[in-house]
């Protein structure tokens, strides 16, 4: 299974910006697909998880409310739509798959990550 997450840049606080996770391979092997970031010298931190057949959804405290994620099976891709952005949410985004855990919500039960993509919010 191979990741590809896109979709960061700058932006200003309060606006919105939507990520996305492009993933190929065998999707057949996919459990759940979640969202982590990581800032500058801070743990990784979970922000949101889907389950790839039923769409159920959880996500971390520090977003809810702000932070959704979706998928699109055809296109086999899951988006984090971000809205109400604050500085404090500036950080790499990744994307990640579970292939056997059901809304994981630890780094240690995915098992296979794309490379992240940058978000930047200004004060």
């Amino acid at each position: 299974v191979q990741l590809q997450a896109s979709g960061g840049g700058l932006v200003q606080a309060g606006g919105s910006l939507r990520l996305s996770c492009a993933i190929s391979g065998l999707t057949s092997s996919i459990r759940t697909v979640g969202w982590f970031r990581q800032a500058p010298e801070e743990e990784r931190e979970f922000v949101a998880a889907i389950s790839w057949s039923g769409g159920s959804t959880t996500s971390g405290d520090s977003v809810k409310g702000r932070l959704t994620i979706s998928r699109d099976n055809a296109k086999n891709t899951v988006y984090l739509q971000m809205n109400k952005l604050k500085p404090e949410d500036t950080a790499v985004y990744y994307c990640a798959v579970a292939g056997s855990r059901w809304l994981a919500r630890s780094d240690y039960e995915y098992d296979y990550w794309g490379r992240g993509t940058q978000v930047t919010v200004s004060s």
